[in-house]
């Protein structure tokens, strides 16, 4: 039984999610303690529930003390790895696309392609959009040997949700490989799409977009963001996305949803500030892909290296819990080095 102290480093779901989807790669027994310790409400929420139990189903898994509000629980996880047609619901607002990147490396090595619509929240704040995890995420991991689709069905918005995702996954052949990104090169291409549904009386898809292109246009950088007005949300909502593609092949994006009393403007000088603001570190990968590289990374035969733009408190804490799972890896200054597992199933 690996022991799992949810406690330690973030405190956070992100704990919870990774080592329940290691713990299913591995084939090892899991006791996680703490989960979530340092949020303002520990324990699990409904979307890290869902995680577990979407893991869960995967893996054919035995679990004990999984509900809202655990702080402690079993997974024990099966031999097989399935393939097939899957359909999770969080139930509430929250995120679809965390629940989605929770179960992927997981279904990279099913023993067949698989298909999961995924019911939440689509478009929130400290989560990633699903078009980062579409044009920023999934081109890299196709460096890996990952096939994965990542489409939006419907939005969804905090407070109501509703919104759906569907994900497809095709079985990695036979290993993962490493990732190499040791220069940013210059950058030769910005583009992005800005997303909003039930707003284009206010033109919000226009106005995010404009000012994130003036933005981006000062600094030097020619950018195309596409418009989307969207009806088909049951609820209103807008999400700005960019992503910046290389010389080098190095891919980095930023996004920003719509909230309440937070207007278009401020969302299109946040996206183009925090690309900038990362680009401008000399950086390979942004500050989100920068962790989520990390679970791939230890499972992946050889090292992979790449340049983040800081070390954040989620690249730490899953260097850490792949620590415990036998891979090792670390951070010095920006550069994130991972000696992965060579895993195969």
């Amino acid at each position: 039984m690996n022991v799992i102290d949810g406690a330690q480093k973030s405190g956070s779901g992100t704990i919870v999610r990774y080592a329940v989807a290691l713990a299913a790669l591995l084939g090892q027994p899991l006791r996680l303690l703490n989960a979530r310790a340092k949020r303002p409400k520990p324990g699990l929420r409904p979307q890290h529930l869902s995680s577990v139990l979407a893991c869960a189903d995967l893996c054919e898994a035995r679990t004990e003390g999984v509900s809202v509000g655990s702080g402690e629980f079993t997974f024990v996880p099966g031999a097989r790895i399935r393939g097939g047609s899957f359909a999770w619901d969080i139930g509430t607002a929250g995120s679809a696309t965390m629940l989605a990147l929770s179960i992927l490396p997981v279904a990279c090595f099913a023993d067949g392609p698989i298909t999961a619509r995924i019911t939440g929240g689509v478009f929130q704040d400290f989560a990633p959009s699903p078009h980062h995890m579409q044009y920023v995420l999934a081109p890299l991991l196709k460096r890996m040997g990952v096939s994965m689709e990542l489409a939006v069905v419907r939005a969804g918005y905090i407070p109501q949700g509703a919104g759906v995702l569907e994900l497809k996954v095709k079985p990695v052949k036979p290993l993962l490989k490493a990732l190499t990104l040791r220069e940013q090169g210059s950058v030769q291409h910005v583009s992005g799409v800005a997303f909003s549904s039930h707003l284009a009386a206010r033109d919000v898809s226009e106005r995010m977009a404009r000012v994130c292109e003036q933005r981006l246009a000062e600094a030097g950088l020619s950018c195309q963001i596409e418009r989307v007005s969207d009806t088909t949300a049951l609820h209103v909502g807008a999400s700005l996305a960019v992503w910046a593609e290389s010389a080098t092949g190095c891919v980095l994006g930023a996004d920003r949803a719509g909230a309440r009393r937070r207007s278009s403007e401020a969302i299109g000088r946040f996206v183009a500030a925090t690309l900038l603001e990362d680009l401008s570190t000399g950086a390979t990968v942004d500050r989100h892909i920068a962790d989520q590289l990390v679970l791939f990374a230890a499972l992946a035969n050889g090292t992979s290296r790449y340049l983040a733009p800081r070390q954040t408190e989620h690249l730490d804490s899953n260097l850490w819990l792949v620590e415990q799972f036998g891979a090792r890896g670390g951070c010095h200054g920006r550069e994130v080095t991972i000696e992965g597992l060579g895993f195969q199933r």
